[in-house]
Order: C-alpha cells, then structure tokens, then sequence
C-alpha cells in the first residue's frame, strides 16, 4: 500500500515535468490560423480580447507584487477594459515596472509559453497558466472578472484533465498562438486612440509622467517587445 501511495504522487511529478511528443506541422499551422482568425477580425476580437486583459492586468498585479508594491484587487470589465489597484510609493523603479507590465505581459507571456512547447512540456504549460488564473482569481474584485477567469481558468482544467495528449497540444498551441498574435494588437489600438487624442490616462502616458520620457517612446517599446516575442516565439513554434 505504501508503495502505491508513494508511486502515485511521482506519476503526477513525472506526468507534469516529463516531456511530450510534438505535434504535426498541420497542428502548429491550423492552430496558428484559428488563432489570427480570433484575432484579426473585429467582431470575434471582442469577445477573445478579454483573455488578453486577464494576461495584461495579470502582468500588472504579478510585478507589483515582485516588486515589494501591495496588491489590493483586479477588475475586469465587460468592454474589455481592467484595472489593477496596488498600495506603495507612487514613483520609483517599482512604479515604473508596474506600469509597463501591462502592454509587455501578454506577449512574453506567449514568448514563454513558445518557450515551453518547443522543450516539449505541453502539460506543465497548462498546470502553470491554470495555477496563474487561480492565483490571479483571488484578487479579482467584480463578479464579471471572476467569471472571465473562472471560465478561462475551467477550460484549461478540463482541458489538462480530461482530453488526451493530442487534444492538449491543439489547445496549448492554439493558446500560445493567441497570446503572441493578441499581444500585438492592443499597442497599435492604443496608438489608434493617442492619434485622435484619446487614451490620455493610458499605460504609456501614466509611465511618461512618471519617468519624464514621451509617451511615445513607451508605445515603441510595447510594439517592439509584442512583435519581436511574435517573431522568437513563432519560430519556436513552427520548429524554425
């Protein structure tokens, strides 16, 4: 009895560490169109674009918290806007990384996730983002931000329980797809919104006033970092 119960727990270990096989090129392909077809579109791209504000203000309660800042909640809307709330210095490098964590978050959060799948651990990436969403279910303060996460959340826990390996690929790679695409279109929205004058509260305005360079050289470095996550993870990816 003992030793069934000692060789349950290092299955799990084994089962969540342990490396799976690839999927064909046909998968990465089809899972990389389903992704820019959610995306690209505007009408799908309103509904999916609330996974990337679950990634974005992720992004900022994680770094304010990495960075000694209190986190007091998360709110996620239903026009796809949220807001994360932290107590601490409202100036200095931890204000600063908050801050830029947003706009950066949803690409490197694909970059990492590319990352893991070109290594083969597809099932240690769906443990992770489902610990993440757990974590992250915790802060949430609206009752329309807790359904958003506790949906996204059960999918990846059903998806990790109860579909077999090639079914999880599909779905890991279609996830990662999506972070590294979706990543890159709310910089060029938010720079939409600067050139008609709005969007003065923005991520890249509340960083100019906090560290006196323009706006626009933060809406350079959001673009530079989705697009060339977009280009290191597709590559990874696509085994390149």
């Amino acid at each position: 009895m003992d030793s069934l119960a000692s060789a349950a727990p290092a299955g799990l270990w084994d089962r969540l560490v342990g490396a799976q096989p690839d999927p064909d090129l046909w998968v990465v392909i089809a899972t990389a169109v389903a992704a820019l077809a959610v995306v690209v579109p505007h009408t799908p791209w309103r509904v999916s674009r609330n996974a990337i504000t679950i990634a974005h203000e992720g992004g900022h309660g994680l770094v304010a918290l990495l960075s000694g800042r209190t986190l007091t909640g998360i709110r996620l809307h239903s026009d796809t806007s949220g807001l994360t709330v932290s107590r601490g210095k409202p100036y200095g490098a931890g204000m600063i990384l908050t801050a830029a964590a947003g706009y950066t978050a949803p690409p490197l959060l694909g970059l990492g996730g590319a990352a893991l799948l070109a290594a083969g651990r597809i099932t240690l990436l769906l443990w992770v983002a489902t610990a993440l969403l757990v974590a992250m279910l915790v802060m949430i303060r609206n009752a329309y931000g807790a359904l958003t996460v506790l949906v996204t959340g059960g999918m990846f826990l059903l998806v990790s329980w109860l579909t077999g390996p090639q079914v999880q690929a599909a779905f890991a790679y279609a996830v990662v797809w999506f972070l590294l695409l979706g990543g890159v279109r709310p910089a060029f929205e938010l720079q939409a919104k600067r050139s008609r004058g709005g969007a003065g509260d923005s991520d890249a305005d509340q960083l100019s006033r906090l560290t006196h360079v323009p706006a626009g050289l933060w809406l350079f470095l959001f673009h530079a970092v989705s697009l060339c996550s977009l280009m290191g993870g597709g590559r990874w990816l696509l085994g390149v």
